[in-house]
């Protein structure tokens, strides 16, 4: 390769938690929360306790309340974490 292509327009949104392996089901809520919310993502990473995805940077912002909403994490039952940002 000579050239290298990059886009400073992205972000990444992650969704972590433990309990992630034993909840069937987590995948789709997170999934159909960002599709709902028009959330066109261009890469996704999975582990056992972490899902992320790399979307527009102008869409972490929604990115980060839809799967918020989804997965009631303005509670203090809260067991999973969102993580959202662009890197700059």
């Amino acid at each position: 390769y000579t050239d290298v292509t990059f886009d400073q327009h992205i972000g990444k949104v992650s969704l972590v938690g433990a309990g992630m392996r034993s909840h069937p089901g987590v995948s789709a809520r997170f999934f159909g929360a960002l599709a709902d919310a028009g959330v066109n993502l261009e890469l996704i990473s999975t582990s056992e306790i972490r899902i992320s995805v790399v979307c527009r940077d102008t869409d972490v912002d929604l990115a980060v309340r839809a799967v918020h909403d989804a997965f009631d994490l303005g509670t203090d039952e809260a067991q999973a974490v969102v993580y959202g940002g662009t890197g700059r």
